[in-house]
């Protein structure tokens, strides 16, 4: 069948190159895509990814058997919906149940009716309240915006001064536009994290292996907030025990509070869990593949990502088998100077080609080609990605890849795994 994959970030790069491993496909198009999926996939441009018209008029045109749809944003406008509306298989939740990413007030309000354990938390939508309540609850505190905010709309605030400048960048300023119109504050958590994505067709739900993403910018978890700077799989907090503790209290629990909503729930889920000593506790839930998650986690997958996806849509999943492979897989995230404020675009990027004969797999983002050359034009611009029996191998090639690529400027973590490192040297 012809596969369509919507995005253009490295995301959906792995997405493009898993796929095109399948029995199943024969050829891939992706809307943008980016100069490193070119290899594998026809990238259309000129096609807007929030024009769904024009998407199922695309994926007629070229006889798509399955669209998968990348990013939040398309997924909240009811790309899926409209892609089904056309007779098209699509991977990914419809418009109603991409609200529990679309509305963090939405996706709160749903755990505390259906008793699902997350953070303490009031929504509000004017400045002073929020102020008020505070100042009442004291720091460290979350503040995090309602709406979309390209995964950079939440702040951990570590003291009042802050809380109450994130309420003024974000009601105030209107730091992330619309998004912010509204705000949810919440008890701050404290604990270690981890990212488990699953597959589900809303009726069974398969978690992933569990991952580990790196949200600050800098070294030692320091800095602004950012889409994530690594990550790396399987993470070593995510034991069996937990994750079964997870999908007995979260999982099963969340995917069947949205059916009951009238919001059945297909495609991945995102689950991103605290871990506390009161057990796991939802920070987050998203409507879609996480980034850079899906970037080690897929290489782990073993099983034919058409026939999981299928089996999704078509309701069958219970029927799969969804099998991974042993190892670890490292991502390092290189951004570029500034990020996750103002950056450069148009540096040429050299040693892409090298990184990969020494066995790592590089997945674009960031990218763009200028006059025959690749250049950066985002402020993540590459994902080096090492595959090892263990973590410490994975995260040792990882960096010798990143050591062979270059651009001005470039900026990348040198802690990714750290977590997972601390807990093996115990």
């Amino acid at each position: 069948m012809n596969i369509l994959v919507i995005g253009s970030g490295a995301r959906e790069h792995t997405l493009v190159w898993k796929l095109s491993q399948s029995k199943h496909a024969d050829k891939i198009y992706a809307v943008p895509g980016n100069p490193g999926m070119a290899d594998l996939a026809e990238c259309i441009d000129g096609v807007s990814i929030t024009d769904n018209a024009a998407l199922v008029k695309l994926a007629q045109e070229k006889n798509i058997g399955l669209a998968v749809v990348g990013p939040e944003v398309p997924l909240t406008n009811g790309a899926v919906d409209a892609f089904a509306a056309a007779g098209i298989k699509a991977f990914g939740p419809v418009q109603a149940a991409a609200e529990i990413e679309g509305s963090k007030a939405f996706s709160k309000d749903l755990m505390k009716r259906y008793n699902i354990p997350t953070a303490k938390y009031e929504v509000f939508t004017e400045a002073q309240a929020a102020k008020d309540y505070i100042k009442a609850e004291g720091a460290p505190i979350v503040i995090k915006a309602d709406g979309l905010a390209a995964g950079k709309g939440v702040i951990v605030a570590m003291t009042m001064d802050e809380a109450i400048g994130a309420i003024d960048e974000i009601m105030g300023d209107k730091a992330f536009g619309s998004a912010g119109s509204r705000v949810v504050v919440e008890e701050f958590m404290s604990g270690e994290e981890v990212s488990v994505l699953c597959f589900t067709d809303g009726k069974t739900i398969i978690p992933m292996v569990p991952s580990q993403d790196h949200k600050r910018v800098n070294d030692n978890d320091e800095g602004p907030n950012t889409g994530g700077m690594g990550a790396y799989a399987p993470a070593p907090v995510g034991t069996p025990e937990l994750l079964a503790q997870a999908q007995k209290e979260i999982l099963d629990p969340v995917i069947k509070a949205m059916e009951q909503e009238g919001r059945l729930y297909k495609g991945c889920l995102y689950a991103g869990l605290m871990v506390t000593d009161r057990g796991p506790r939802v920070v987050e839930f998203n409507a879609r593949f996480g980034d850079p998650e899906t970037q080690v986690v897929l290489p782990l997958l073993d099983s034919d990502l058409v026939e999981v996806m299928l089996a999704c849509i078509d309701g069958k999943l219970a029927e799969t088998e969804v099998k991974w492979s042993n190892g670890a897989a490292v991502c390092i995230v290189m951004a570029a100077g500034g990020y996750p404020r103002a950056y450069n675009k148009g540096d040429e990027i050299t040693g892409v080609a090298e990184c990969e004969k020494a066995g790592n797999m590089v997945f674009q983002a960031g990218t763009a080609m200028k006059d025959g050359k690749l250049v950066t034009c985002g402020g993540r611009v590459l994902g080096v990605i090492a595959k090892a029996d263990g973590i410490k191998e994975a995260v040792d090639k990882a960096y010798a890849g990143v050591d062979k690529i270059s651009f001005k400027d470039a900026h990348f973590r040198h802690d990714i795994a750290h977590w997972a490192l601390e807990r093996l040297n115990k």
